[in-house]
């Protein structure tokens, strides 16, 4: 039989203090709310207060739920107050010296029975037990922001917590309708570990100038439907918060290089700039505190220069046959130009038209588009067994298999094919755009196109220009993406460009947990969905991506960069020699032939 927890005590009231309050009291349980001054106990009631008007404006909640919730909640200064808390929460600032200080006396105040627990997102979880006498009691309970809505709760145990600590604080979790995630006390632990080596790689490309803020966070958006941006996301949590968490992850991680924290956060932190809270950040906004963005000074973004003009482009040849040539067909079409297909004989030819046409009934079946317009869309397109029929056109996209020495050739038959002036694009997710565009005489007519899969549906397109391409070809790109109706995102030719270089070492830090024996794939899984609101887990999408597609990115990666933490987790290489290669053959790091 597990301990009934009868009423509960939570120290420290900002942000995440009056949050956990609200969710115990949500649940029923009586909560003394504990601050260091009448000031600061005001602000966290006020604090309180408003998120629980704010619930009742939603009609989440009614006007009597909301006094029957307050009516929950005893406020007091000092920690005297707790002598009769059964579980006490701690939420202040993350200072390992300052939290021991604080345990230190809970444990002196608190009967002996209660259990002490810490909101830490980096700090250890034993360092801070030991400055109790009673270390067996004390537990990590790492809740999200914020804490009535997300959904995840990460209980750290140390090699010394009692099993039936775990146990009463796992049914506690499900008592406040949380899912939780059970995990040894390690830097960072599941969430933090993992979204923070992202971020952190994120401000590394605005510091270089790789590419703007805005086109970094608008790619993860739109690439991987992540809710907000890597920059965004840093701004919301505060850049003092995420120095604080990097740098203790990266002294207590094994000084994992993507944990130490990039110069520029540093000197945003000392000149003041931490985000919303202060009212500038990576962004500009209205007021402290405010999540209005207002317009700053201008941030490098790697465009054409103002006032380029791009060149007209009307006709279109799309050169491969392979599910990503067929996108790329039809969102041209789709869009009002004519397009030459190009493939490697009439058979394949007819299986691309089929497959095109497939795809529009299916727009025509959702109501995406009438059947006038599929049929205006199939007849801009001619089919086209041979790359002399690109003599005519603006633009040319290549969508061949992703061989560097297959592209080179290509590029190089279109150069002396194609008439000048033409943009030639590639669509490499991988490969240096500028051994293409040096495969020709006119390297500075040579870009990156690089669409999502599927590309009618992905709103994304990285223009890549490499170090010879003119502002012209890059306006030109910009300007034909605006006419899909794509988002350009314009970075500079370097490995995995902005949305894998970002991606793929996050579902490679993902897999290094997993062969550490950490965690589970179900569990980590969990902790980036609940915790962080990621649309699919990293060991569902490397299922979907492709574990083989995913080493072979990140061997692109690791051998631009050779950065030791980009090195490909051996797991992922042990699997993909296995077969184990994801959902396309029924078995990655979860077997499908069953479901």
């Amino acid at each position: 039989m597990g301990r009934e927890f009868a009423s509960v005590g939570v120290v420290g009231l900002g942000t995440m203090g009056a949050g956990i309050v609200e969710v115990f009291a949500r649940s029923g349980l009586s909560v003394t709310a504990v601050e260091v001054s009448d000031g600061a106990l005001q602000r966290g009631e006020e604090t309180l207060r408003g998120s629980i008007d704010r619930a009742v404006k939603r009609g989440k909640l009614s006007a009597d739920d909301r006094d029957t919730l307050l009516g929950r909640v005893t406020f007091a200064v000092g920690l005297d107050a707790l002598h009769d808390a059964d579980l006490v929460i701690e939420a202040v600032p993350e200072r390992l010296d300052l939290k021991q200080r604080l345990f230190a006396e809970l444990d002196r105040v608190c009967k002996p029975e209660a259990i002490l627990a810490t909101n830490t997102s980096s700090l250890s979880v034993t360092e801070i037990s030991v400055a109790t006498g009673r270390p067996n009691q004390v537990i990590g309970m790492h809740f999200f922001n914020p804490a009535p809505i997300m959904k995840l709760v990460e209980v750290v145990r140390t090699v010394v917590t009692a099993e039936d600590v775990v146990t009463d604080i796992e049914a506690l979790c499900a008592r406040l309708g949380k899912v939780d995630v059970t995990i040894n006390d390690r830097a960072g632990f599941i969430a933090n570990a993992l979204l923070f080596g992202y971020l952190n790689q994120a401000v590394s490309m605005v510091e270089a100038r790789y590419a703007s803020r805005e086109d970094i966070d608008a790619a993860m958006k739109l690439g991987c439907g992540l809710p907000m941006g890597p920059l965004a996301l840093m701004d919301l949590i505060g850049l003092d918060t995420a120095y604080e968490i990097l740098d203790t992850m990266y002294r207590r991680g094994g000084r994992d290089r993507r944990h130490a924290p990039v110069p520029l956060i540093k000197q945003m932190v000392t000149a003041g700039l931490l985000g919303r809270k202060s009212g500038r950040g990576f962004y500009t906004y209205e007021k402290p505190g405010s999540p209005v963005v207002v317009p700053d000074e201008f941030t490098p973004r790697g465009d054409a220069e103002a006032g380029t003009a791009a060149r007209t482009v009307a006709k279109v040849g799309v050169v491969g046959s392979g599910t990503m040539a067929t996108g790329i067909i039809e969102v041209f079409a789709r869009a009002g130009f004519e397009v030459v297909s190009v493939t490697r004989g009439a058979e394949k030819s007819a299986a691309v038209c089929e497959t095109l046409k497939t795809s529009l009934n299916k727009g025509v079946v959702r109501g995406k588009l009438t059947e006038e317009q599929r049929d205006a869309a199939i007849g801009r397109v001619t089919w086209s067994a041979t790359l002399e029929h690109l003599s005519d056109v603006d633009l040319v996209v290549e969508a061949v298999v992703e061989e560097l020495s297959v592209k080179k050739a290509l590029f190089a038959s279109l150069d002396e094919i194609c008439k000048p002036g033409v943009v030639l694009a590639t669509t490499t997710s991988s490969l240096p755009v500028i051994a293409c565009a040096v495969a020709t005489e006119r390297p500075a007519d040579v870009v990156g196109l690089h669409f999502f899969n599927p590309a009618p549906v992905m709103g994304l397109v990285e223009v890549v220009r490499t170090i010879r391409t003119s502002d012209e070809t890059v306006a030109t790109a910009q300007a034909v993406c605006q006419a899909l109706g794509k988002h350009a995102v314009v970075c500079a030719d370097r490995s995995g460009f902005v949305v894998n270089a970002l991606l793929f070492p996050y579902l490679n830090d993902a897999v290094k947990m997993v062969e550490a024996s950490y965690s589970t794939a179900d569990d980590i899984d969990h902790a980036m969905k609940l915790g962080c609101g990621y649309p699919m887990g990293p060991f569902e999408l490397l299922d979907v991506v492709g574990l083989d597609v995913s080493l072979a990115i990140q061997r692109e990666l690791y051998l631009e960069l050779r950065e030791p933490g980009f090195a490909p987790a051996p797991l992922l290489e042990h699997l993909v020699t296995a077969g184990y290669l994801g959902r396309k053959v029924t078995r990655g790091f979860r077997d499908y032939s069953k479901r």
